[in-house]
């Protein structure tokens, strides 16, 4: 068997569809790698409120990186954790706002969006409130209260790089598209959370391999020893990749897996 490794996954695009069906043969893949002595780590852009899926997380995974890395649990237990201060994240929502931006505010236990005033009709939206139900609570309502690590705006028609320019010194801005941005607090991505596990478990960055397909991914996909691109996934991404594999549903994470000898 070689070294131990600490693989990390995305989720969306690269574990599971927009519908969240799941490959058997990614499930499979997973536990092999364990079986084999490996680490699997998820590692999302979602905030842990929004990582709660059963069949998900029954798969079987050594640690949960969220919120592209603001958030780290190994074994169960959470090892590293930063919150947004109040004082910054009323600023913050507040300068999106100026911008037309219409905010979904992420954190470790709820996600909170004005259903009714930003996205009424949305199907996005619906779908969260379908899957999530009571852990949606209202921004106005809870003005400053929120507990967050990180925002995701929707931007049709928004001058999204003006924004980005203003609130540079302090968040990064993710630009998936003209319709959706992640913002992130300075120093946090996918990969730092990556360097965080390593830290936190001795291991070498040399010893790590990222699975991913978007612009999220980018800095994982950078910072890990290898960085492995699903075949359905963004241009951006693949030029990115020491390999890229085959797509979601032609049991690319199975592959890539395969490929690399570890399973």
């Amino acid at each position: 068997m070689l070294d131990k490794k600490a693989v990390f996954f995305d989720i969306d695009g690269t574990i599971w569809d927009i519908n969240n069906e799941i490959p058997k043969s990614t499930i499979l893949a997973i536990r092999k790698l364990r079986e084999n002595g490996h680490l699997a780590f998820l590692n999302s852009g979602r905030c842990r409120s929004y990582i709660f899926a059963e069949h998900l997380l029954d798969i079987g995974f050594d640690g949960i990186v969220s919120g592209c890395g603001t958030m780290v649990e190994i074994g169960g237990l959470v090892r590293f954790y930063h919150r947004l201060r109040q004082e910054a994240a009323v600023e913050a929502v507040k300068k999106v706002r100026s911008y037309g931006f219409r905010p979904i505010l992420e954190g470790r236990y709820d996600l909170y969006i004005d259903v009714e005033d930003d996205f009424r009709g949305d199907s996005y939206c619906e779908k969260l409130t379908r899957e999530m139900g009571e852990r949606i609570l209202p921004i106005q309502r809870y003005w400053g209260q929120w507990e967050i690590s990180k925002l995701s705006c929707a931007t049709e028609g928004c001058d999204v790089y003006a924004c980005r320019d203003e609130m540079a010194d302090e968040y990064d801005f993710m630009i998936h598209n003209p319709h959706v941005v992640e913002i992130v607090p300075k120093g946090f991505t996918k990969g730092s959370g990556i360097k965080k596990v390593c830290e936190l478990l001795d291991m070498d960055i040399s010893d790590t391999i990222a699975f991913g397909d978007s612009v999220n991914d980018l800095d994982m996909l950078d910072v890990a020893g290898l960085g492995v691109v699903m075949g359905s996934g963004s241009d951006e991404a693949k030029e990115h990749a020491d390999h890229v594999t085959t797509g979601l549903y032609e049991n690319g994470l199975a592959e890539g897996l395969i490929h690399l000898g570890l399973i």
